[in-house]
This record gives structure tokens, sequence and C-alpha cells, in this order.
């Protein structure tokens, strides 16, 4: 039986990252929101985030969900929402139980959190997808390097449940790929999950775009597309330099929207917010992975700046109103994120010269995170750049964004990282 009320309250499954700005967003809309947590305390990585008293209550699952299902029933909310990764596993369980009405398709649940089991499903669909294998067994990643002629070729290594590019590795000319897979299989990934085992796949080169959807009733809206700059930094890949907001009149706009609504549709995707990264390739386009939930690390409120809204605020009008979500969206300004990255550990120096960057003309929001004395150790992931800082910037003229994003760097520059054994002589 649906327990949904139209006018009861909203779920949020581990309200963290951008998925905390689902209880402002309901509130607004004159909706109380429900924490449902997976466990009494966040992951470490999100506990910045966690804002408690935004909720009229919390519930902390248990392993015997049965009492947290009780209790939501009889609350009868409107729907049942993952805010992060965390709470994707946890919303697909709970959801069908309570809110059936306006669930995620239970059959391919597993599709919409496993990276293995994702490239499954979008393989099965008719889309393209790269190669590769998810295995704990080295001796069938040896064959089917064999078998997809990747002999010699660069390969990518990530556990198959992470997130943020955590753990992503890059093995350049797949020299020593046995080693790098050893390491990580069977050691806990910054979600706190273990990495059970492990996705190989081929190192595929391209533009790399993340399309933002809000999805009712298996009705999927295009947001916004951003486009990603990765960098290799030392030996981890995948390190985030800077995400520009795109106009909806980019020449690779269909092919991306098309492909992304088709890896929706693969997954089962039919209520709620996701975030499609696609590398577009001379081949055409290729899925990255798929998140269920919004795009992660306050996304929706640059959004904003971009676009006027957000994937988060259509998915809230559309559980609170009958207005049908639009199919795209206008790029009103320029937007670009530019992230930190420590490109060596050392001891930060002359962090105040970042202040600066509150000077540029097109500074929109910055956030620094490092002081002088503070060691820091080399950024490999997502987690790492949010953990030093990242600055916005936001101008009608993309000459303006380029220019500040130089001015930007540059600062970057004049921030000195010492090694530990040159401040060991000085002492």
């Amino acid at each position: 039986m649906d327990a949904r009320d139209p006018s009861g309250p909203a779920v949020i499954v581990d309200p963290y990252s951008s998925g905390a700005l689902y209880a402002p967003a309901f509130r607004e809309a004159g909706v109380p929101t429900i924490a449902l947590v997976t466990a009494p305390t966040p992951p470490d990585v999100y506990a910045s985030s966690y804002r408690p008293e935004d909720f009229s209550e919390v519930i902390v699952a248990s392993s015997d969900l049965t009492a947290a299902i009780e209790r939501l029933r009889a609350l009868r909310p409107r729907c049942v929402l993952a805010g992060c990764e965390s709470g994707v596993e946890l919303a697909d369980i709970v959801a069908p139980q309570v809110v059936p009405g306006v669930a995620n398709e239970p059959e391919t649940a597993s599709a919409r959190r496993h990276k293995g089991v994702m490239a499954e499903a979008v393989a099965r669909a008719g889309l393209p997808i790269i190669e590769q294998i998810c295995t704990d067994d080295p001796g069938e990643v040896e064959a089917w390097i064999e078998r997809a002629g990747l002999r010699g070729r660069d390969l990518v290594i990530k556990p198959p449940k992470s997130a943020s590019t955590d753990g992503v590795t890059r093995v350049s000319g797949g020299k020593g790929w046995r080693d790098i897979f050893a390491a990580m299989l069977g050691r806990r990934n910054r979600l706190g999950l273990l990495n059970d085992r492990l996705v190989v796949q081929e190192y595929c080169e391209g533009t790399e775009y993340v399309v933002d959807t809000a999805s009712y009733a298996g009705v999927h809206s295009v947001s916004d597309i951003c486009r990603y700059h990765k960098i290799d930094n030392g030996g981890h890949m995948a390190v985030y330099e800077s995400m520009s907001w795109m106009p909806p009149t980019i020449p690779a706009h269909d092919d991306l929207v098309g492909y992304a609504f088709g890896v929706l549709d693969a997954v089962g995707m039919r209520f709620g917010a996701a975030h499609i990264e696609i590398m577009l390739t001379d081949r055409g386009p290729r899925l990255i992975e798929v998140g269920v939930r919004p795009h992660g690390g306050g996304h929706p409120r640059f959004c904003r700046v971009a676009t006027g809204e957000s994937q988060l605020d259509r998915v809230v009008r559309r559980f609170v109103s009958d207005e049908p979500m639009p199919a795209s969206y206008v790029l009103r300004q320029h937007v670009r994120v530019l992230f930190l990255i420590a490109r060596r550990a050392g001891y930060v120096q002359n962090a105040a010269v970042l202040d600066g960057v509150r000077e540029l003309e097109s500074h929109y929001f910055s956030k620094f995170a490092i002081r002088d004395g503070e060691r820091l150790e080399v950024t490999k992931d997502l987690f790492g750049s949010l953990d030093l800082g990242f600055v916005v910037l936001a101008h009608p003229e993309l000459a303006h964004i380029e220019e500040d994003a130089r001015r930007m760097r540059d600062l970057e520059q004049q921030v000195v990282l010492v090694p530990e054994a040159s401040t060991r002589r000085r002492s």
C-alpha cells in the first residue's frame, strides 16, 4: 500500500553535501522535512554539511529497518529522496515500501549505485560504454585485458561504490596494474565501504561533461550541463581543476542529453535528481558514472547563479505542485568553479595571498581551508580538493572569467608548500 500523502513531509536520506539544501528548499515551499540517516553520525567527508536542526525529525536506520519503515509510514511522507551517495541504497530500499507510487524501479536498484552493475545495465539498454570488468579476481582481469586488446594500454582502476573520484587510479601503459589492484582490494574507501571488488576499464580520452537532471514519473529534465577539466596530479588522475557551466547551444548538447536520458532509463531512474558524468569521445558519448542524487559540493547554490534555478529546485517544485518541469535551461551568466590543488605535500606558508582572490572582478564566492603552518597532502580526489577550498567566478562576459581564472592560479602559485625536511633543518 502506498502510504504517501501529497501534503505530507519530505524524507531526505543522508541529507549531506548538496542534499542538505533540500530542507531549506522544501521549507520555503511550506513543506517540513524528515532526515533518515544511515548511521548516527555522517561519514567524516560529509560531517561539515549536516544540519540536523533543519529537520523536524531525525530517524536513524538500524540493520533491522522495521521500526524506521513503520515510523515513516505513520508520517505519510510525499517522497523519499537520496541526499547524497551514501544514502542512495537506503533510499532505494525504503521508498518502495513507504512511497511505492513515487519510487525508482526496485529491480534495477543495484545499477543506481554499483558502477559495475551500472555499466552492464547501460550496455543492455543498447548504449555504448567504456570497456571494463568488475571483479575481485586478478586472473579475470588478465584474461579481460588480453580479450579486449588492451595489453600495453592505459587502464583505470576504481572502487565500484566510491564517490568524488575517491580511489580512481590511472595505470600508465597498464604497468603494475596487479600491484595497484591488490593494494585497493579489501580496503575501505572514504565512505567507509569495503572495496570487495574493483572496476578495471580502458582509459578513455575526450571532453568530460556532467548532465544534471530532475525526473518525475520517468520524465527527465536537464537543469544544466557542466564541463569538467581534470588533471593528473602526480600518480593521481581525475583531480578536479575546474568546472564550467555550458550554454544549451553547445554542439554536443543533443548527443549528451539523449545519452544521459538513456542512462537514466537503463538504471530505472524515475523520481528525483541525478548527475550523469559522460566522456565525449571521438566515438561519441561514453558513461563514466551516474549518481542518483543531487550534484554534490553545494552545486545547486551555484547553478542558481548560472541558470536561475537547479535540479534540486525542480524536484522540490514538482513534489509540491503539478507544475511541469522545463525540458532545458537558459544560461544567464557564465560561472566557473576553480578548485585548489596541492601538487606536493608540505607545510603552508603565505596562505594570506589567496585573500587577493576576493578582489577579482568576477569573484562570487570563495572558501579556503588552509592556514600557515598546516601540513597538506597531495590532492588525490574531489574530497581532497573540497578540503582545501575553491573559488566561484561569475560574470556575463566569458573573457572576464578567463582572465580572472588565470589571475587566481597566479595567486595560488604564490602559496608556498615547504617540505618537512626543510622545516626540520630550519628548526
